[in-house]
């Protein structure tokens, strides 16, 4: 017996042992799978961490424009008919839940951005200048994606580290926490001297994101909470820095991909025209904004250099084209450079044949042509515009004014004006709203604005009260599918968004925005 016990201990250790040996063979790195303890040491590697800020940047634009722009008086939803898109049409009528795709959409693409610059501030050890421009460029993202945030939502989980798996069910910060982070990550990331900054007016060469802009951001940041001579001072860092101006081709032409990286641009992300892969940059956005071709005799479309695909959405609502007209003039220049109305469309040989959602007003500064669409009609290579050097200078007008510097918000506001062949004016509340309308519309800065001015129900309690259905003959009609005001229209509840229901669901922390 006691051999037979000895013989036992020692086939099994000879079988621990065998298989001890057998997973040291097996103990295979992972490939494809970055370690934190390794990864982040080389510039390349800091460099690579911070080029995914821009690509999770660029994956955001269409939920981030479609949200952005359907939640103001700019656009109808649109689309061929009614619930064509019934998320659109929820948005631009405000008849959406806290399970909207969209607003959790652009919720989850802000905290991702957030997650990733997290990350390299988390693990990149600035010893290097490649790395510290990796850090500096994570603080400007993190930075952006707040400001969304907090003037969107408000109060907001404020999460500037990666989080332990103890602290996922974190709680609503207040807004001053989430303003105090934003100006300390801009003001350090501006301070280090290690973002880029253009050669001259007409480079063309830097897509990164430069000084200049994030002082524009930290301006817009200190302007929403009324800090209005800090912002100034931020807004005139950008002015005077030379790096850029208004764009002084055809007023049409500034958006289009042959303008890309104009003197305007203060950011822009980059799309690349590839052969090789030409859906590398599918271009939805482009598609799903142009006119809506399949209603239409688009046969004079090619001769224009006009794309012949396109979907509808997000078109002009008449009532801006109206305050264009009141201020412009029906042959404005800047007016005719933004739309074009159904008689103009007619007159180059753009018909409609069957119906469609119109208000007889078509955008023209956001047509979609063969120019960015070398490869494919579904394909667009024009970069996408976030931010343009025009909204810098009427943040500095209002800025400026509500500082006590009449002198140079006039001189911003005018510039503006300038370029859109208008006579000067001058500059007050009023004049500063309406020109940023005009100049920037359906370029998603109105709906924040509304909220910060406190007018969202003034210009949208009605909206979504009718449709209107363009048919071929010309005629507009206001259908009426809401007949309930309570389901449609801005309320007092849509000053803040509500926080996406998944997020109250899996997390018994967060609290919902008031009327959610």
């Amino acid at each position: 017996m006691k051999s037979n016990k000895y013989l036992m201990l020692l086939l099994g250790g000879a079988f621990m042992l065998g298989t001890t040996s057998c997973e040291d063979r097996l103990d295979i790195p992972q490939k494809g799978v970055l370690d934190y303890n390794t990864y982040y040491q080389t510039d390349e590697q800091a460099e690579a961490a911070a080029d995914a800020l821009y690509i999770q940047l660029k994956n955001t634009y269409y939920n981030y424009t479609m949200l952005k722009n359907t939640m103001s008086d700019d656009v109808w939803a649109g689309g061929g008919g009614r619930n064509d898109n019934a998320e659109l049409e929820g948005c631009n009528e405000f008849s959406f839940g806290s399970d909207q795709s969209f607003v959790g959409g652009v919720w989850e693409s802000y905290y991702q951005i957030i997650y990733k610059a997290n990350v390299i501030m988390g693990h990149v050890t600035p010893d290097t200048p490649a790395k510290e421009k990796a850090i500096a460029e994570a603080k400007f993202f993190r930075a952006f994606a707040y400001f969304d945030l907090v003037s969107m939502w408000g109060d907001v989980p404020k999460v500037d580290h990666e989080l332990g798996p103890d602290e996922y069910q974190i709680a609503r910060s207040p807004k001053a926490e989430i303003y105090a982070l934003i100006e300390q990550d801009l003001t350090e990331a501006i301070a280090s001297g290690k973002l880029e900054e253009k050669s001259s007016v007409n480079d063309k060469n830097t897509w990164r994101v430069t000084k200049q802009l994030a002082q524009a951001i930290l301006g817009k940041a200190l302007l929403w909470q009324g800090k209005n001579a800090e912002a100034a001072k931020a807004f005139a860092e950008v002015i005077n820095s030379g790096k850029y101006e208004l764009f002084q081709g055809g007023y049409d032409q500034m958006l289009m991909a042959e303008n890309d990286y104009n003197c305007e641009s203060m950011l822009e992300s980059n799309r690349i025209l590839d052969m090789s892969n030409a859906f590398a940059e599918f271009g939805f956005y482009n598609v799903m904004n142009h006119w809506r071709t399949d209603k239409m005799n688009s046969s004079s479309m090619p001769a224009l250099g006009i794309q012949e695909t396109g979907w509808g959405f997000c078109v002009p609502q008449g009532a801006l084209y109206d305050a264009f007209v009141a201020e412009e003039g029906v042959d404005g220049y800047r007016l005719n450079g933004t739309f074009k109305t159904t008689k103009q469309m007619n007159d180059m040989g753009f018909y409609v044949v069957t119906s469609l959602v119109n208000e007889g007003v078509w955008m023209w500064k956001r047509r979609f042509t063969y120019a960015e669409s070398a490869m494919s009609f579904w394909i667009s290579y024009a970069n996408f515009r976030w931010m343009r050097y025009a909204e810098v200078l009427l943040l500095a007008a209002e800025a400026n004014l509500a500082a006590g510097n009449q002198a140079e918000a006039d001189r911003c506001l005018n510039l503006v004006r300038e370029r859109a062949k208008l006579p000067h004016k001058t500059a007050t509340l009023d004049a500063i709203k309406l020109e940023k309308r005009l100049e920037l519309c359906c370029e998603y800065t109105r709906f924040q604005d509304l909220l910060r001015w406190g007018e969202g129900e003034k210009y949208m309690a009605n909206q979504g009260a009718y449709t209107p259905i363009l048919y071929a003959d010309g005629t507009i009609e206001k259908k009426v599918f809401n007949t309930d005001p309570s389901r449609y229209g801005f309320k007092t509840k849509h000053n803040l968004l509500p926080i996406p229901a998944k997020e109250i669901r899996l997390n018994p922390n967060m609290e919902q925005n008031p009327g959610w």
